[in-house]
């Protein structure tokens, strides 16, 4: 009686551990990459990014970061900033690239930019 009481508990251990990754569907390849951690840990998050400053190159303040956005299929990042307005009252949104994006002195610049010139882009605005 035991052996079978075993027998059972066994068969359905198995059955337990291999049906969950038969229920997952196709096997998964991933190419491993290598990363530097250390590096990582030097970076910005993305959670400390949203509603920093953005300056220029006469330390000037432009905007502020109001998003990060990365493009489903290029998987390019794009900073939305918020220009112009007083407190977030009557500011417009815009895109640019996040690569023009510079961290000098732990500020973010975009260099070349102005109030002016950030106001006459063209206005973002999320779907929903």
């Amino acid at each position: 009686m035991r052996t079978i009481f075993r027998a059972v508990c066994i068969a359905s251990l198995a059955t337990g551990i291999a049906t969950p990754a038969l229920s997952q569907g196709t096997p998964q390849t991933l190419s491993m990459m290598r990363i530097d951690p250390a590096s990582l840990a030097t970076g910005y998050r993305s959670s400390k990014l949203v509603g920093s400053k953005v300056y220029n190159d006469g330390n000037e303040a432009v905007g502020t970061i109001d998003d990060l956005i990365v493009t489903p299929n290029d998987r390019v990042p794009y900073a939305v900033l918020s220009v112009g307005g007083f407190i977030g009252i009557g500011s417009k949104l815009v895109v640019v690239p996040f690569n023009l994006l510079e961290v000098k002195d732990n500020k973010m610049v975009l260099g070349g930019a102005s109030k002016d010139s950030l106001k006459a882009l063209m206005e973002f605005k999320y779907s929903n």
